[in-house]
Order: structure tokens, then sequence, then C-alpha cells
């Protein structure tokens, strides 16, 4: 059975609906990322699990019990916030204890539980400390030990890195990572990054004005977008407009209109004639000088318009003889080399036969 089960959940505020018809199974030990941009419901979603907010339909089950008519503070859930939400006028102890004092747990239990919490998240020196003499990720980590004090079934974790700073952020997602793979609760993380979901998560699902695009691992999100709103949600990616030329159960044969025919996987239920977006990464792109020979089918020249470096990697951007830009992403493999083709350099740009991706809509 699966810890947690949504089915059929909907909400709506007067004519809007923030949450349509979703349903999401989410196994034990899971780390399940809600993303999507600002407004496509994951946060209400996640709000109506928590208990603070009520669907208008549908079933929440947990551990196979529907909780809806169950009282937040009844629920085994915790919730983890952006904005930390600890007690200023309390120590890291003391915010940590608070949910396991509002339960009426008995003194020694409180004490060896908080220190059970607070060595979970590496800050067994500072339990005397009050917020204000913290870092941002210090904060964090209390606001984590608090979340997993009274032993959840479920941690809720609302954009829990999002007041941080990059570097800090990039550190706490590896913590992250390490401590649900610990202590063994399951998590349900909202998100808009969606570096952070890729990095993060067992599985995925994207969200958009309250619909469930795809529910998948990271690499199947990244790799196979179901359409063209996740392939353009997910990281960089270029997409041509294209009609289906031949389907055939090893390949599909596709036109570019002022470009020519490129070569895609097959996809179920794609005939000739269908028109439909041709999706390929930038990572999958390779640049070569005019000059040099390849051997692959699909390429096509073009002209270096312009680039960004940006230190590991250089984004070029090449024009195409029909117009279209598409972009290619070259690793700066020689220490101090910043690019490899100047703008304006002629080249010829081209992909792997099984790169590129044909989405229907």
């Amino acid at each position: 059975m699966a810890l947690l089960e949504i089915r059929d959940v909907t909400r709506r505020f007067g004519d809007f609906t923030a949450v349509n018809n979703v349903n999401i199974t989410i196994e034990t030990g899971e780390f399940f990322t809600l993303l999507g941009p600002s407004g496509c419901g994951k946060t209400t979603l996640l709000r109506m699990i928590a208990g603070f907010d009520l669907p208008d339909s549908g079933q929440i089950l947990l551990d196979g019990i529907n909780i809806v008519s169950m009282p937040p503070e009844k629920r085994p859930i915790h919730t983890v916030f952006q904005s930390y939400a600890l007690f200023p006028h309390m120590t890291v102890a003391g915010n940590v204890a608070f949910p396991l004092k509002m339960s009426g747990k008995m003194p020694d239990e409180i004490k060896s539980r908080v220190s059970e919490s607070l060595n979970s998240v590496h800050l067994s020196g500072f339990a005397n400390r009050f917020p204000h003499e913290l870092s941002g990720g210090q904060k964090q980590r209390v606001a984590f030990a608090r979340g997993l004090v009274n032993r959840p079934r479920l941690l809720l974790l609302d954009e829990p890195l999002g007041a941080l700073d990059a570097k800090l952020r990039e550190e706490m997602q590896i913590e992250l990572i390490s401590l649900q793979q610990e202590i063994g609760v399951t998590f349900v993380f909202v998100t808009h990054a969606q570096n952070e979901a890729l990095a993060l998560s067992h599985r995925i699902a994207v969200m958009n004005q309250g619909d469930i695009e795809q529910i998948d691992e990271p690499s199947k999100i990244y790799g196979f977008p179901r359409n063209r709103f996740v392939a353009n949600f997910i990281g960089k990616i270029n997409m041509m407009d294209v009609q289906v030329l031949e389907a055939t159960s090893s390949h599909l044969k596709l036109v570019v209109k002022g470009l020519g025919e490129v070569t895609a996987p097959s996809k179920e239920g794609v005939r000739a004639g269908d028109k439909g977006t041709m999706a390929i990464r930038p990572e999958q792109v390779q640049i070569l000088h005019h000059s040099e020979d390849t051997e692959v089918k699909d390429h096509f020249p073009g002209k270096i318009h312009d680039y960004l470096y940006v230190g590991n990697v250089t984004t070029y951007i090449v024009e195409l003889a029909n117009g279209i830009h598409i972009e290619a992403l070259l690793p700066n493999n020689t220490p101090g080399q910043a690019k490899s083709f100047e703008a304006g350099d002629s080249v010829v740009v081209t992909w792997r036969h099984g790169a590129s991706t044909f989405l229907n809509d």
C-alpha cells in the first residue's frame, strides 16, 4: 500500500481552479517533488495534504485512511517553510522541543528527542543559541530538526531553500539528500527551481495551471518530456515546428520548414502528416567548423550568432539557414579557454539520431 494517495482532488477559489482533479501516489521513503511555475497549484496541494486547506472534492489517503476531515494537529505530518518560522525568543533546543511540549510529552523524552533531532542535522553544539546567532543554513537545519522531532510519517517542504544564496542553497541540497536517506522519512517537496527538483527527487510531478502534466523520474522528465510545456519548463531546450513525413517502428522522419529533413526516435501513436515539435537539448548539439567532415546524417550549415561564457561551459547561439536560432552547449576543457568559435564563424551543427524528441503538443 502507498503511504500517500491523492485521489481526484480539486480545489477552487471562486471561478479559479487552483488544483484540477489531481491524482498522485507517493511511496514510503520517497523524495517526491511538486514542481511548477508560480500559481500552478503546488503550494495549494501541499496545504491540503497538511490540513491547512480543504479540497472541494476528492480524497487524501494516508496509510489507506482518508484524512481530509482530520485537523492539521492530529495528522502525523509536519511542514517546513521557506521563512523557517523559528521563535526568536527561544533557543535552538526550545524551538525544536516546542512540538513535543504541545503534544504533552514528558521532559525526559523531550530532552532525548531534541538531542537526537539536533544530532541528525549536525547541530548538537548549538542547542543553547538563539536564532539571531545562526546563519541562514543553520536556521534552516533547525527548522528541519523541529519538523523531524515528532517522527512524522510525512515531511512537507514548502520552498525550504528559497531564502538561501546560491552557494549555500547547493550545499543544503546535498545535506537534504543525506538527511532524507539517513532518517528514511518520506519528503514531499515544493519548488519552482528545476535544477533543484532534478538534483533531489526520486520522482517529480510537473504542474501547470492546476493540472499534472507529467509524473516521472528526473532523468525521464528531462530526457523524455511528455509535451511542449514540460520540455520548455525543465532546463534549456531547442524546439522547432515540424511535420511527420514518415513514421516507422524504428524512427520518425520529420520536415523542418526551410531546413529540410531530420530524423528522430520513433514514438507510439505518431503518424505521417502529424504536426508537432522537435525538441533537442543544447548539450546534445555539436558544432563543427564548416570545413570539417561528418558522417552524422542530421547536419546543417549556419553561423555563430552569439555566445555566452559561464566558466565550465560556453553556450553558442547558431543561426541556421532558415533563420532559426539553435543553442549548443560546449564544455571548456582547456584551462583559460573561453570559446572555440567567434561570432560570425561559418559552422555546421549536428546531433545524434536518438538525441531529439518529437512532441505532439
